[in-house]
């Protein structure tokens, strides 16, 4: 069968399917594609609606991949509000709700994740909201006004940004963490303290090893109770404790899912045809040699198009460094690599002003670092980690010691 005349289906539609739907003309395929979005919206990126959407500093529009013509103007059919149902490999089809079948040469699953949801009485009453798609940003900016009393559950990186944005808007901030500091997960106690502090400077009220009991209300949540017992009185709770990959109709067609939908290096999974990209696919990486899955910005960003080069039989191996941002009042940050609780911690800069790179060293290598409020260093410490060399402390911890010369040096020892 001739390129012109093939269908490549896209089940998905946020960043990383309108990339590799881009990818698929840019490369010439000039065949059938259509993109399958539940959701009633063209594609988004998902970065803004904590920060500058959620604010209403930045319209709704921009947080667009494309623009509305785009789709059009490229002859890619976008079906939108429309849910995919089911797959099936064997006779290369995928079902929509409402019946429509579409038969399919190449089929790529990038249907992301969904917020996980607290077990806890009262958690379904309104105004107990989570932030995941643009309709969430648009509920929750009509209800942040100054003197509304919002307890975020969860400081993972969207709770830590809802809670920075509620608290710029004036809004006065509650955040309960199950950890001893925010983002002590990925970023270690001493780190996680830098934020904690950021945090409570601007009046938020964090508060540490505790959990949600209950939502508390007649029909609208009044208050949050926690496991210790107290009672928090509230006009809106915000959850954010992370995403659970949306498997289901991999699953159920017989793929093979373990955390996602278990890929190798060209992120194609065990069906034939099928390839999966984004926060959905758990792919193989060659530099960790293991699988790992990304649920940041850049994953997607970078993953659509590998997978579209992928779905064109074009030689393509996915092993980027995992990397994301993160920007919470005036502190912007970059963190690249994979740390693990038992590496050592190495700062360069100062922790108090908010001004340093942290590193993180296993078996004296950069495994991962964070750049924060110091800018145009991303590249040195992805280039360090890639290198696998062997670091000098000193050094690596000296502001006057160029990062870049760290690469070369390092590697010729």
């Amino acid at each position: 069968m001739s390129p012109h005349q093939q269908t490549h289906v896209i089940v998905g539609a946020g960043l990383a399917g309108a990339k590799a739907a881009e990818t698929l003309r840019e490369e010439g395929f000039d065949g059938q594609i259509v993109m399958i979005a539940a959701e009633p919206e063209r594609p988004y990126e998902r970065p803004p609606l904590s920060k500058e959407v959620l604010r209403g500093e930045a319209a709704r529009e921009t947080a667009f991949v494309h623009d509305a013509s785009f789709y059009d103007e490229r002859d890619i059919e976008l079906v939108t509000g429309t849910a995919a149902t089911a797959i099936d490999p064997g006779r290369f089809r995928v079902t929509l709700a409402g019946g429509r079948e579409l038969a399919y040469d190449r089929l790529l699953l990038a249907t992301g994740a969904e917020p996980r949801r607290l077990p806890v009485p009262g958690a379904d009453l309104d105004g107990v909201r989570r932030l995941r798609t643009l309709a969430d940003a648009d509920a929750l900016r009509e209800q942040l006004r100054p003197g509304a009393r919002v307890v975020v559950v969860g400081a993972g990186w969207i709770g830590s940004e809802v809670a920075a944005s509620a608290r710029t808007l004036g809004a006065e901030v509650t955040v309960i963490d199950r950890a001893k500091v925010p983002l002590e997960h990925v970023l270690g106690e001493r780190i996680g303290a830098v934020y904690r502090d950021l945090h409570r400077e601007h009046g938020v009220e964090y508060l540490p090893q505790t959990g949600v009991g209950a939502f508390e209300g007649d029909g609208r949540v009044s208050a949050v109770r926690t496991t210790d017992g107290r009672l928090l009185p509230c006009d809106l709770a915000v959850v954010g404790i992370g995403v659970a990959p949306r498997t289901e109709l991999a699953e159920a067609a017989g793929l093979a899912v373990e955390d996602g939908v278990v890929c190798d290096e060209r992120l194609g999974t065990t069906a034939p045809a099928v390839y999966a990209a984004g926060d959905v696919a758990s792919a193989w990486h060659p530099f960790y040699g293991r699988h790992l899955r990304v649920e940041h910005w850049a994953n997607a960003l970078h993953q659509g198009p590998a997978a579209a080069q992928a779905m064109l039989g074009r030689p393509v191996v996915y092993d980027r460094i995992p990397y994301f941002y993160s920007d919470q009042y005036d502190v912007g940050m970059e963190y690249s690599g994979l740390a693990g609780a038992d590496d050592e911690l190495v700062v360069r800069g100062d922790l108090e002003r908010r001004e340093f790179v942290a590193f993180w060293l296993r078996d004296d290598r950069v495994v991962a670092g964070m750049n924060v409020n110091v800018w145009d260093v991303n590249q040195h410490v992805q280039a360090l980690i890639r290198s696998r060399a062997v670091v000098d402390r000193a050094a690596l911890a000296d502001p006057g010691t160029p990062l870049d010369a760290l690469v070369p040096a390092t590697a010729a020892s």
